[in-house]
């Protein structure tokens, strides 16, 4: 039995797969630091990752009294992580926060905040306090 080649396509579709892997491994490591800069600061991780039907929230912290929902973007500057950004992201970030607190015993009542961590490549991060809340 002769070795299949693969075809252009399917070279394709392992290139696509190859630089989803590195995306995601890039995302994780930014959303690590980010999660020891709010640990720095005092803060307490509630939650990472947090998935509700609205969508997803990478970073929930506990800053004194506040929950912080914190959406992290990571790109090769600070000024092009803050522009991946999208308003229709916001809105679902702030969808999701919003199941969050439902399972809190002050539930919409809850003192919020939503901030903005960038990341470059150099590993810089900046945070952006109630960068989308109003």
């Amino acid at each position: 039995m002769g070795r299949r080649v693969p075809s252009a396509g399917q070279g394709t579709r392992v290139a696509r797969i190859a630089r989803g892997v590195s995306a995601h491994a890039s995302g994780a490591a930014a959303e690590e630091r980010v999660a020891d800069h709010y640990l720095g600061r005092g803060c307490a991780i509630l939650a990472r990752r947090w998935r509700s039907p609205a969508g997803e929230i990478d970073l929930v912290v506990a800053d004194g009294d506040e929950v912080v929902f914190v959406e992290v973007k990571k790109s090769a500057t600070l000024a092009q992580a803050a522009e991946r950004l999208a308003r229709a992201q916001m809105d679902r970030i702030c969808m999701a926060a919003l199941a969050y607190c439902e399972r809190l015993p002050t539930g919409s009542l809850t003192a919020m905040r939503f901030d903005a961590a960038l990341v470059d490549d150099e590993g810089r991060v900046e945070v952006i306090p109630n960068a989308f809340g109003g």
